[in-house]
């Protein structure tokens, strides 16, 4: 509990796999409600954007996790730098 008040351990990074999950299920509603909707553009539109959905909300997380992956390595190599310069 500590870390977390403390701002020593990340917060975000379990937050975007759960926002991950909310797109990925936004993205299928989406794409199949166009498929079967005949107002919507059709089946094809529909399988487009359930394909474009889905991908797309893996690569934006997936960069948002990588930014806090640089910072948990840029911590350590700080980290050890301060214990090797004591």
């Amino acid at each position: 509990m500590k870390d977390l008040f403390f701002f020593d351990s990340m917060l975000t990074p379990k937050i975007i796999t759960f926002v991950y999950w909310l797109m990925l299920l936004a993205a299928v509603a989406s794409g199949v409600t166009t498929m079967f909707n005949a107002y919507s553009g059709g089946f094809i539109s529909g399988l487009g954007i359930l394909i474009a959905g889905v991908i797309g909300a893996r690569i934006w997380c997936e960069l948002l996790i990588v930014l806090f992956k640089i910072h948990e390595n840029l911590k350590k190599i700080a980290d050890r730098n301060e214990t090797s310069e004591l």
